[in-house]
């Protein structure tokens, strides 16, 4: 926990006692996904989250507290920092806390209150989480991985392909050039998403401007290895020269979905990294899913066109 501030209303803090050392607690709690049932009362019985006065008295605990039941494998977990304003003070600094996690498995970190009076409290500040091998997120360390040997396929791929294009140059049409094209977005896509997720994982932060460029890359590359399958499919270099009186429709529907990928993978990358799909995200998938309807019964529609007019 690095310099988090909690910041509560100046309604609330007038509400308190002037000379009260504790008001206000806040709980940080830290704990497994598989320990989520051990948050409030379940095992007493109750849908209550805090202690009330009857659970209280019951259980000798402390009100204004969220109930927590310890791990009988791991008495410490879940762990719970617990911060208080001193008197009317509206700001209170939680205390740098290094919290050391030696169980593999998806961890939350909730910050509650019991208090009523603390409604609108506001946070400032970060948390800083870092795994043994680095700080890439446990779901996202396998694609560092991944995106470093595709580089090589890739390049491996890139070098055949520039063999066999140089020694049938006389025989190259248009299309090995869009085809030449595609696997080099996908070889510098595939670079730039190592780098982007290895400085991640190095230092904690997303460097912007390779963030973006690889996202583009991405977009453009998905694009086109769409419009390729789509133009072959219509016989383009085929049984036809050239496309005819479909060429802007097919660029319209290109476009489409070129800026539709393109917002999805900036929503999704520069925006926080969050186990859970919020709406802006779904919103974004939806064009994208019926763009890729629209090419996938294009590509089959033509493509049965063709097999018939060569039949």
């Amino acid at each position: 926990f690095d310099d988090v501030i909690f910041i509560r209303t100046k309604e609330s803090a007038d509400a308190q006692n002037e000379m009260q050392e504790n008001s206000g607690l806040v709980e940080a709690i830290i704990l497994d996904i598989k320990d989520q049932k051990m948050i409030g009362g379940a095992y007493l019985k109750s849908d209550m989250i805090c202690w009330t006065p009857q659970l209280a008295e019951e259980k000798a605990c402390r009100l204004s507290q969220v109930i927590i039941q310890r791990n009988l494998d791991n008495p410490k977990w879940p762990r719970c920092i617990t911060t208080s304003s001193a008197g009317r003070n509206q700001e209170a600094k939680m205390e740098s806390v290094t919290v050391e996690i030696d169980k593999t498995g998806m961890y939350y970190l909730y910050f509650m209150f019991c208090d009523p009076y603390l409604k609108g409290t506001i946070i400032k500040g970060r948390t800083v989480w870092r795994n043994p091998s680095g700080y890439l997120p446990g779901k996202m360390a396998p694609l560092m991985v991944v995106f470093g040997l595709m580089s090589l396929a890739y390049l491996v791929l890139g070098l055949i392909w520039l063999l066999k294009f140089v020694r049938h140059w006389k025989d190259v049409i248009q299309l090995h050039y869009h085809i030449t094209a595609v696997i080099a977005l996908a070889m510098c896509e595939s670079a730039l998403w190592y780098f982007e997720y290895s400085n991640l994982n190095s230092t904690g932060r997303r460097p912007m401007g390779i963030t973006m460029w690889a996202v583009t890359f991405t977009a453009v590359k998905k694009t086109l290895s769409r419009l390729l399958l789509l133009v072959v499919s219509m016989g383009y270099g085929v049984v036809r020269p050239t496309l005819g009186g479909i060429t802007s429709r097919v660029l319209l529907l290109g476009g489409a979905y070129l800026i539709a990928s393109e917002s999805y993978e900036l929503v999704e990358h520069l925006g926080n990294i969050n186990d859970f799909s919020g709406k802006t995200a779904l919103f974004l998938v939806l064009p994208i899913t019926l763009l890729d309807a629209c090419f996938i019964l294009w590509i089959f529609s033509s493509l049965s066109k063709n097999v018939e007019q060569l039949q």
